[in-house]
């Protein structure tokens, strides 16, 4: 049987949607081979909260672990990836996805983002109620394709909440449009950025 890879990360770009008041990406190149320099060199500037991201448990929580810090193997192993049809102003309930028992790291398409390029203040949240059923499962890690599991003008943040709580890793951005409903094995390494809050990844489904 052959194995399909799936890149499940959006191409990043100037035009790379980010959170409203986030810092975008730019690049800025400090030589040029186009222009006579012996090397191309640049330097990249951006949020770490960019396209397909892993959190650390710093970003919501006080003295928490940063993205360092977290154990790999939230972000490489087994998982699978369900679909939840939820329409604008819902959050997915545990009764809108079917996860599987003994499953440890669930990826849920909602389809609420489809233009990584366009933020869209209307993206399908998660719920408390979800999270807390699927730690109960054995869940360790959630990744979504929306660029946040709390709702867009969420303040208080009690989706994020629960996975401290619940010590449940979580991944934004993903692209997952594509990918049909199974299982994979995940592939999503955070760089090793000391005290950070979050890292891109490049994720990627083999299966």
């Amino acid at each position: 049987m052959i194995e399909r890879i799936y890149d499940i990360s959006p191409a990043l770009s100037p035009n790379t949607a980010v959170f409203p008041g986030d810092t975008p990406l730019t690049r800025e190149i400090l030589l040029d081979t186009a222009n006579g320099d012996p090397i191309t060199l640049s330097t990249l500037h951006s949020t770490v909260h960019l396209g397909s991201h892993a959190d650390a448990a710093s970003h919501y929580g006080n003295n928490a672990p940063t993205i360092d810090q977290m154990p790999l193997e939230h972000f490489l192993g087994p998982c699978r990836v369900v679909e939840a049809q939820v329409k604008a102003g819902e959050s997915v309930t545990p009764a809108r996805v079917q996860v599987p028992p003994g499953t440890a790291r669930v990826l849920i398409r909602t389809g609420s983002q489809p233009d990584k390029h366009v933020f869209p203040p209307d993206f399908v949240p998660l719920s408390v109620e979800l999270i807390d059923a699927l730690a109960e499962q054995g869940v360790i890690t959630v990744g979504v394709d929306t660029p946040s599991v709390d709702a867009c003008d969420s303040k208080e943040l009690p989706v994020h909440a629960s996975f401290l709580r619940n010590k449940i890793a979580i991944i934004e951005g993903l692209v997952l449009d594509a990918v049909p409903v199974g299982d994979y094995e995940l592939i999503a390494l955070p760089l090793k950025l000391v005290g950070f809050d979050a890292s891109p990844v490049r994720a990627i489904l083999r299966g």
